[in-house]
């Protein structure tokens, strides 16, 4: 009797905890997530731009990088802000979807190491991140995008230029600009970086250019070149876009870094610099929180606190902008999930992009896990692109079962538990799983950059290798 007795108080004691913390530990790994934490918070204060740092260290360029959150004041409705924002990230998804089918059916349409302070751009009013660099003496915060290959900022004279707390760069300041002519060879790398082929007009002396990201954004221009300086390292004639048309989701950034594989990306023009090797270890939203952007040098220099687990990056002539890989399985609480998608279809991964996109078959599988691992938490509706949500309003903290993406070679990417759900209202009481599906089983996967929080990710374009590593983020 008093056994049964004893059984009975264990279970309300176990039944009243639930109001702090969900007890659903029919999962063999787990990670604690505290609810109260991971809130967007309310910005009472902004950060300079300027105030972002740089460092060189064993022959790297480390540059601070921020989400651009850390620079807007107060946010009145967080909640539309975020609806906004994931309705910007299914605009890039599908623009991305559109570039690859363009540039693989061949068709074109005509028109040494630094550490660089990486921050999250949230408070530039996109879910993007942000690093310091130099132009022409001029000091700029740029977005870092590992989806796009040119890298262009706003320039005077402007025909239409966007809001930013920076002076906009005027090239006829600069001693060491040159315009970049028509039949150059960087003029005619455009096809291949941006999809639209250079125009010249009547002035053989200039290259126009134009990048469209497919939302109504655009930047359009002329290519120059000028003295690039990362961190302390300076890059001599460095080929850029100077844009003086320019309109959309850039938020306040003075432009945008092209981190992707053509000829005309930051990483090729500094091949004989750098080595083409570059990482970053992307922080929360949290204010004050800051990563950072490696260029050069091996991971030696990284502070990673597990080893680096390696795969191929996967060969692919058209396009040549993205980061391709070969997906061969997701764990869910330590329980392999099943799809026959899984090494069939290669998934990139992208630092614009927000939400991992996974095919409809391997998303169905892992939501599917998910939900039968975190049973017992009330529903609440689907957010946007996320429809797998739920009211956890009444706890402090829950129990969520580890999600892990395995690649060829048996690499593994551990998501931090901060990008395994997504807290939609400040309440907690829309709180969704993090991934999101593809309209078809044919459509590439991406990697988002909400599911590479506090890890190192390390680029080998000379080897054709991508490592991932658990770090906690920080510039210092």
């Amino acid at each position: 009797m008093a056994s049964c007795s004893s059984m009975v108080l264990v279970a309300v004691i176990l039944l009243l905890s639930t109001n702090t913390r969900g007890v659903f530990s029919s999962y063999r790994e787990k990670e604690v997530l505290s609810l109260k934490k991971l809130q967007w918070s309310q910005r009472s204060s902004k950060t300079s731009f300027l105030s972002q740092k740089s460092r060189t260290e064993n022959g790297a360029t480390i540059l601070e990088m921020r989400h651009r959150d850390c620079f807007s004041g107060i946010i009145s409705d967080w909640n539309q802000r975020l609806q906004n924002w994931l309705q910007a990230d299914r605009i890039r998804v599908k623009s991305i979807h559109a570039q690859i089918k363009i540039l693989a059916s061949g068709k074109t349409e005509a028109h040494s190491q630094t550490r660089i302070p990486i921050a999250s751009g949230v408070n530039l009013h996109t879910l993007n991140y942000i690093v310091p660099v130099t132009v022409g003496g001029r000091n700029m915060t740029v977005i870092v995008d590992t989806g796009s290959d040119l890298t262009w900022v706003q320039c005077q004279p402007c025909k239409l230029c966007y809001n930013q707390p920076e002076p906009i760069f005027d090239p006829s300041l600069s001693s060491s600009y040159h315009s970049i002519p028509c039949k150059s060879s960087a003029c005619q790398s455009l096809q291949f970086a941006t999809g639209n082929s250079g125009l010249c007009g009547g002035d053989a002396g200039t290259c126009k250019y134009e990048v469209s990201y497919g939302d109504g954004s655009y930047t359009r221009g002329v290519l120059g070149s000028d003295r690039l300086i990362l961190g302390t390292i300076p890059v001599e004639n460095f080929v850029f876009g100077c844009g003086r048309n320019n309109r959309g989701l850039f938020g306040a950034a003075s432009g945008l870094m092209g981190l992707g594989r053509s000829d005309l990306s930051l990483i090729s023009q500094t091949s004989d610099v750098f080595g083409g090797v570059f990482s970053y270890c992307l922080p929360t939203t949290d204010v004050g929180s800051s990563g950072s952007l490696i260029l050069g040098g091996d991971a030696s220099v990284c502070k990673n606190s597990t080893p680096f687990s390696y795969t191929r990056m996967v060969p692919n002539p058209q396009p040549v902008t993205f980061y391709f890989l070969n997906l061969t399985g997701i764990t869910v609480g330590g329980v392999a999930t099943q799809a026959p998608s899984f090494g069939k279809a290669g998934i990139l991964i992208d630092s614009g992009t927000v939400i991992t996109r996974l095919p409809p078959s391997i998303y169905e599988a892992v939501k599917t896990e998910f939900l039968k691992q975190f049973s017992g938490y009330p529903t609440a509706p689907s957010f946007s692109i996320l429809d797998t949500c739920f009211n956890l309003s009444s706890y402090d903290e829950v129990d969520v079962p580890t999600v892990k993406m395995q690649f060829e070679g048996d690499a593994e990417l551990t998501v931090d538990v901060t990008g395994i759900v997504y807290i939609a209202k400040s309440d907690a009481s829309q709180v969704c799983l993090a991934l999101a599906s593809l309209t078809f089983e044919d459509e590439i996967g991406i990697i988002g950059n909400y599911q590479q929080k506090n890890t190192r990710v390390i680029y080998d374009t000379k080897e054709s290798k991508l490592g991932f590593a658990k770090e906690s983020c920080s510039f210092y």
